[in-house]
Formats: C-alpha cells, structure tokens, sequence
C-alpha cells in the first residue's frame, strides 16, 4: 500500500485492520469478506459506516489482503 488511507481527515493505521469473513471456497472473489474492526492512528476505532468506507478506499488491494491474512 503506498500510503494510508485517510477517513473523515483521520489517517488510518493499516496494520490494526482485522479482516473477517474470508471463506476459500469463494475463491477468488471473497465476497463475504469484510472489515470487523479497525483504528486509527490516534487509536479510536472506526465506526460501521467507516469501516464501509474503507474496504472501498482498499478495493484495488482487498484480494491481495485477504491473502497475505490466509498465509
């Protein structure tokens, strides 16, 4: 990831996302994947609606992602 995503003008600690949801038998879309939890820098955790936002933000690494979680 080149840099961090930004939500709401907070930036995102990356190495806090936890990634629920990942079924390998839908693979390779991973469709029921999803963000359970996550922080910011400051160390407030995201909201559901931020939480939304940020697998959108992710969407060009979300595969990527899950798989680096898998191994």
């Amino acid at each position: 990831m080149s840099k961090k995503p930004i939500i709401n003008g907070k930036e995102v600690e990356v190495g806090s996302i936890v990634i629920d949801g990942i079924d390998t038998s839908d693979y390779p879309d991973f469709c029921d994947s999803y963000i359970s939890s996550c922080e910011f820098v400051d160390g407030t955790e995201l909201n559901d609606s931020e939480l939304e936002e940020l697998k959108e933000i992710l969407e060009d690494e979300w595969i990527e992602m899950i798989i680096n979680e898998l191994y």
